[in-house]
């Protein structure tokens, strides 16, 4: 009985912990989207704190979306993020299948090549250097070619394929299957869970993508979402920069953070239940 007391009482803590954590981690985004939808005379009103807005209005998202910048850098983040997805994955599998297969020759220094990149970079100024030298500056393509790979995660999908059963390569190959035929037809279908996770750090990584385009992009023109929003946010520090038109500033940098976070909000429930699986399988060898 005294055991069973324990536990409850231990039970009870842990849920009321993961009760704080859940509350600590939705609150901001609940403010974020009250105070975009509330009308600045309610948020005065309540000194800048609104949670549950009583009257609701979307002049701020209509006046976002007005201006020529956002839909443009929209257009740009989309681009960067689907091109680049695709990109980032096609490159992955490709060094990863390799390296995976134990009969590579060579396969422990190009592995040791691939993990050293994860401990020592060029640094930035080298990287600026080649990314100059290759023209890509004020492209499209400079805040989706430099980092086309990441280590890690090649690593990741390695390991998965490495899982897979070798009866299933050998039997393809007696059936006259090449290396890459197994890979598209076998491979790559067995593949799914860790693909979608994969896939969804590379995502979240492009839509995301701000250093990249402040460091090789200096035509406003091709400025992704989140340097906009950025400008957005700070705009109140610069006086020379005045987007508080119609809409109160604060409505408006709430809207344009909501406007930058959705989509990847949006997408990750319908590849969360791969996302816990592909991790598991991809980072553990049985």
């Amino acid at each position: 009985m005294v055991n069973r007391g324990a536990e409850r009482y231990f039970d009870i803590l842990i849920y009321a912990l993961l009760i704080a954590v859940g509350i600590a981690s939705v609150f901001p985004l609940m403010y974020v989207l009250s105070v975009s939808l509330t009308p600045y005379s309610e948020v005065t009103r309540n000194g800048g704190f609104v949670v549950i807005p009583k009257k609701i209005t979307f002049e701020a998202y209509r006046m976002l979306f007005g201006m020529d910048t956002i839909p443009r850098a929209f257009g740009v983040t989309v681009f960067v993020a689907a091109v680049g997805t695709a990109i980032n994955l096609a490159l992955s599998v490709l060094l990863a299948f390799p390296l995976s297969r134990k009969k590579l020759i060579g396969r422990g220094l190009f592995i040791f090549m691939i993990v050293f990149t994860m401990m020592f970079g060029g640094g930035l100024i080298p990287t600026y250097l080649v990314v100059r030298g290759t023209g890509l500056l004020n492209t499209v393509w400079a805040m989706i070619i430099p980092g086309a790979i990441s280590t890690f995660n090649v690593l990741v999908i390695k390991t998965f394929f490495e899982n897979l059963p070798e009866e299933l390569y050998e039997s393809a190959k007696i059936d006259g299957a090449g290396e890459m035929t197994v890979l598209m037809r076998l491979a790559l279908p067995l593949s799914l869970p860790v693909l979608m996770t994969v896939g969804l750090f590379y995502l979240v990584g492009n839509w995301n993508a701000f250093f990249s385009a402040v460091f090789y992009i200096t035509d406003a023109k091709l400025y992704p979402l989140q340097v906009i929003v950025r400008g957005l946010l700070t705009a109140a520090d610069r006086p020379e920069v005045n987007v508080d038109v119609t809409v109160p500033s604060t409505t408006l940098q709430m809207a344009s953070v909501i406007a930058a976070c959705l989509p990847v909000i949006v997408v990750y429930p319908f590849v969360q239940k791969h996302l816990t699986k592909g991790m598991l399988i991809g980072a553990l060898k049985g």
